[in-house]
């Protein structure tokens, strides 16, 4: 992946709270719903709801979130195209972490069944 250090900053310094309100109508919009959403983020990264709404309201910045995360120890098994970029070949570890999530924003938006998002090895 050819990626510039100006794009892994702007990643990282980027806010969970400006990001999220854009998840909650693309799943939304899709017919699914912000419990299912939550229980993605929560497979992901461990964050409870609780957590969740601290950690927007903190106005957390993706490199923060992520540093705060548990992350789901089969988070590698996320592949696919995201962004136009492949996750799994994503070099830099934050901006691999933040296209996970996603990736499965993504696949939830798209009708998956929440027992192929939510992998298991």
């Amino acid at each position: 992946m050819k990626d510039t250090s100006a794009h892994h900053e702007r990643i990282a310094t980027m806010t969970f709270a400006s990001v999220y309100p854009h998840y909650v109508t693309k799943v939304e919009r899709k017919g699914r719903t912000k419990e299912e959403l939550h229980q993605v983020i929560e497979w992901l990264t461990g964050f409870d709801n609780k957590k969740l709404q601290e950690l927007i309201e903190k106005k957390a910045t993706f490199e923060a979130f992520f540093q705060k995360a548990k992350l789901n120890p089969n988070a590698n098994l996320i592949t696919g195209v995201i962004c136009g970029y492949r996750v799994e070949e994503i070099e830099n570890p934050l901006t691999q972490k933040v296209r996970y999530l996603d990736k499965l924003v993504d696949e939830l938006a798209k009708g998956k069944k929440m027992e192929k998002i939510l992998r298991s090895a």
